[in-house]
């Protein structure tokens, strides 16, 4: 049973990482390293093998074995999030379980995909998952799955155990709408980077990003400017992790995330394919581009600046 509820985990949380070796197999000397760089940062939370984690590349057993090793670095320093969703009810139970079991504070999941699911069927699945484990279900909004409308998020909130949901979709009207209509305790994690701001603008209680792991003091300081009022400062946070954000994009970012994590220290390993990975001169040459594009733009308060060598 959970220590928490998910009410009690705010702030900022990375979408982890998982770091593979040059084989593609999972890394967990590297996944330790890697929680105690973001922890020791002063990240409010992590949230385990989502997408930016890279879960759905992996097996049942992979993904359990990343928790584990998770769970056991973080030793209760900050609550997890236990991503897992998978197209089969039967398998995103057997994860909810052995995340139960493992420790986790909350469970989230995407809606099974592929098979375009009626509403009906996306609500059996919730159901059926959040009733096979006493933790509570964030549920996960992303245009990958696909998108739920404002009706679909409501009928959602009324299945017991569903506390909230990740919402990663640039509609953030609607997130002024779900505190108003379903309720303020209803908790509403902001899930798109580069519109960190804006959602906590229109009411969301945490973040919940990819980039957060190469540059998670951005998101911090946007956080507490926001909850200090001061929109001038996260104005000017939220140009600055955007700058990052769009030069990656256009880079191969998932990478690019890990190799301006190594750049950092906290060496999160490789991708498996069918993403690509940078080589020695591709890697140096994204440095040098990074170096020359952060002195056009005149980014500062970057430690990615300030640590990267060679």
């Amino acid at each position: 049973m959970s220590a928490r509820k998910l009410s009690e985990i705010r702030g900022v949380l990375p979408a982890l990482v998982t770091p593979f070796d040059e084989n593609e197999d999972f890394d967990a000397g590297r996944m330790r390293k890697v929680v105690d760089f973001l922890v020791e940062r002063g990240v409010d939370g992590l949230y385990v093998t989502g997408s930016t984690g890279e879960a759905f590349m992996m097996s049942p057993d992979e993904r359990k074995e990343v928790l584990e090793v998770v769970i056991d670095q973080v030793a209760g320093r900050v609550p997890v999030i236990a991503h897992v969703g998978a197209i089969s009810t039967h398998h995103s139970i057997e994860l909810a379980r052995h995340a139960e079991r493992t420790g986790a504070d909350a469970l989230s999941s995407v809606p099974p995909f592929y098979w375009g699911f009626s509403q009906d069927q996306i609500l059996a699945y919730y159901t059926d998952i959040t009733a096979a484990t006493g933790l509570p279900m964030c549920a996960y909004n992303v245009p990958l799955a696909g998108l739920f409308g404002f009706d679909m998020i409501k009928r959602l909130a009324e299945i017991p155990g569903v506390e909230g949901i990740k919402y990663t979709a640039s509609t953030h009207h609607d997130i002024m709408r779900i505190k108003a209509e379903i309720g303020p305790d209803f908790i509403l994690y902001s899930g798109a980077d580069e519109m960190a701001m804006s959602g906590l603008a229109f009411g969301a209680d945490g973040l919940i990003g990819s980039f957060y792991n190469a540059i998670p003091e951005i998101f911090l300081a946007i956080y507490a400017a926001m909850q200090a009022g001061d929109l001038e400062r996260a104005k000017a946070l939220q140009e600055t992790g955007n700058a990052v954000i769009f030069f990656a994009l256009s880079r191969n970012p998932m990478a690019a995330i890990k190799r301006m994590m190594a750049w950092q220290g906290a060496d999160a390993g490789f991708c498996r394919r069918p993403m690509t990975n940078f080589t020695p001169e591709t890697e140096a040459a994204l440095k040098a581009d990074f170096r020359a594009f952060a002195a056009e733009r005149g980014l500062k308060g970057l430690r990615l600046l300030e640590t990267m060598n060679g």
